[in-house]
C-alpha cells in the first residue's frame, strides 16, 4: 500500500518531476507556468447600488478579437495570444531616428559607456560662420572708428567767404599750413619746445599739395615770399576790404585775417584754386610724432640752432616730438635760410606720412587710436573737408617720396627788401600743368 497521497507511488519520484519535495540530488527548477490573462472588471460607478450587476466592457474591435486571420488579430496578428501586447517593454529603443547608440566600444575600440552620439561636426559650416562673425566685427569697428575720427575734426575754416576765386582744375589742391599756435600748451611745454610765449598765431610753414593722376606734387611757399594782398571780405565782419596794391610777406596775410585771407592771397598770386585747407599747431605736431614712436630721418650734415633748440649730428636717427619740431623750424643754421628750411619740412612730412601709413600702425589699435587722437585734436580744416579727403591727402604726402612724386619750392627769381620774389613765368607754367593735371616739368631754379 502506497504511503503517498492520491495513489502516487515512489516511482513517480524517479521521473523528471521536481518541485514536489523530490529527494533527487539535482536542484529543483522553476516550472513554466502558462500566462493567464485575468478578465478585467470595469469599475462600478460611485453611486451604483450595492449588488448591482457589473458594467459590461465594450467588445474589442474585430482586428483584436481572437481567432481572426493574421494581420487582423489571427495567428501572428495582434489578436493572437502569441502576439498579444501586454505592455511589457522588451528594451527596444523607439524614436531614435538616425541617432545611433554605440554601446560597448562603439566598434572603434573605445568604451564610451553606450552613449548616444550625433553626426560628426560640420567644420566647413563652422568656419563659414566664424568668418562671417569676424568680418562683421571688423566692419562694425571700422565704421565706428570712422565716425569717431570724423567727429574730432575741427572744421573752422569757411572757404565760401573767399571771393573772386579761380576756376577749378583737375586733381585736388590742399593748402597745408603749420602755425606757431601755442593753444593748449603749458608754460613747461613752451619752454621744452622752444616756442616762446607770443600771443595769437602765425604761419610757420605753407605748402601746396597737388594730388592728381600723374603723381603728387608738393610745393613749398616760403613765408618770406613777396606777394600782393588783394581785396578780401573779412572772415568775421563780412566787410569788403578793397585791394591797395600793397606787397608784403606771405605770412602777413594770415596774421591780418586768418586762413580765409591766406587762401585768397595764394589764389590771387598763383591763379590756382585751393580745394581744401589743413592747419596744425606746434603742440599737435609734436604729439603726433610721439604717438607713432618717433620719425627716422637721415640728416646729411650736423647743425645746431639755439632759437629752435636744434642740435643734430649727421646720420640716421629717430627724432621724438621735441626734436622733430626743432628740425622743421630751424632756418638760421642754414645758408639758404627759409628756402633750406622748407626743404627740411618737405623731407620730414614725407617721412612722417611714410612711417605712419604702415600695417604696424594701422592694424595696431594701441598705436592707431593715440596717433589719430593726437593728430585730429589739433587739426583745423575747412568745412567741406571729410575724413576720406584727409586720408587721401595723407597718402598723397606719402607718395611724394615715391618714383612719381615731386617736391620743390616755388620758383624764385630774386629778392626785394628781404622778401623772395617769385619767377612769374615759371609760376604760370607750373600752375597750368597742375590745373591740367599734367606731369610737372618746371624746376625751382
Amino acid at each position: 500500500m502506497s504511503d503517498w497521497p492520491d495513489g502516487r507511488t515512489d516511482d513517480n519520484r524517479s521521473g523528471n518531476r521536481y518541485g514536489q519535495g523530490s529527494d533527487n540530488d539535482r536542484p529543483e527548477s522553476a516550472r513554466v507556468m502558462r500566462h493567464v490573462q485575468r478578465p478585467s472588471v470595469p469599475p462600478q460607478p460611485r453611486n451604483a447600488p450595492r449588488g448591482a450587476a457589473p458594467r459590461q466592457r465594450r467588445p474589442e474591435p474585430p482586428q483584436y478579437a481572437p481567432g481572426t486571420p493574421a494581420g487582423l488579430g489571427g495567428p501572428g496578428g495582434p489578436g493572437d495570444n502569441a502576439a498579444y501586447d501586454s505592455g511589457y517593454n522588451t528594451g527596444q529603443v523607439y524614436g531614435a531616428g538616425n541617432v545611433r547608440r554605440t554601446g560597448g566600444n562603439g566598434g572603434n575600440g573605445r568604451n564610451d559607456g553606450g552613449r548616444v552620439q550625433g553626426p560628426p561636426p560640420d567644420w566647413r559650416r563652422r568656419i563659414k560662420i566664424g568668418s562671417l562673425a569676424l568680418v562683421s566685427v571688423v566692419l562694425v569697428v571700422s565704421i565706428g572708428t570712422y565716425f569717431w575720427a570724423d567727429s574730432k575734426l575741427k572744421r573752422e575754416v569757411d572757404l565760401s567767404k573767399v571771393i573772386e576765386r579761380p576756376e577749378e582744375g583737375d586733381g585736388t589742391n590742399y593748402l597745408i599750413v603749420g602755425s606757431d599756435s601755442r593753444e593748449g600748451m603749458t608754460a613747461e611745454d613752451k619752454k621744452k619746445l622752444h616756442t616762446g610765449s607770443a600771443e595769437g598765431k602765425r604761419t610757420d610753414s605753407m605748402m601746396i599739395l597737388h594730388d592728381g593722376s600723374n603723381g603728387p606734387t608738393l610745393i613749398s611757399l616760403p613765408r618770406d615770399s613777396n606777394v600782393e594782398i588783394p581785396s578780401f571780405k573779412g572772415s568775421d565782419s563780412g566787410k569788403l576790404y578793397p585791394g591797395r596794391g600793397r606787397f608784403t610777406k606771405l605770412n602777413a596775410a594770415y596774421a591780418m585775417d586768418g586762413p580765409e585771407l591766406l587762401v585768397r592771397t595764394v589764389e590771387f598770386n598763383t591763379g590756382l584754386r585751393i580745394d581744401h585747407y589743413v592747419e596744425i599747431g606746434f603742440g599737435g605736431f609734436a604729439k603726433i610724432v610721439d604717438a607713432i614712436g618717433g620719425v627716422e630721418m637721415d640728416i646729411p650734415k650736423a647743425f645746431k640752432d639755439k632759437k629752435s633748440g636744434a642740435d643734430f649730428q649727421a646720420g640716421k636717427q629717430t627724432l621724438n616730438g621735441e626734436q622733430s619740431l626743432a628740425f622743421v623750424r630751424t632756418r638760421y643754421a642754414f645758408a639758404g635760410s627759409d628756402l633750406d628750411r622748407t626743404k627740411n619740412q618737405q623731407k620730414f612730412l614725407a617721412a612722417l606720412a611714410s612711417q605712419t601709413a604702415t600695417p604696424s600702425t594701422i592694424l595696431n589699435p594701441f598705436k592707431l587710436y593715440p596717433t589719430m587722437g593726437a593728430g585730429l585734436d589739433t587739426l583745423i580744416v575747412d568745412k567741406d573737408m571729410s575724413l576720406w579727403s584727409l586720408s587721401q591727402m595723407f597718402f598723397a604726402m606719402k607718395g611724394v617720396t615715391g618714383g612719381d612724386g615731386t617736391s620743390m619750392n616755388m620758383p624764385i627769381s630774386g629778392s626785394v627788401g628781404g622778401n623772395l620774389v617769385w619767377d612769374k613765368a615759371k609760376v604760370k607754367q607750373l600752375v597750368e600743368q597742375l590745373k591740367n593735371d599734367e606731369k610737372v616739368t618746371v624746376t625751382e631754379k
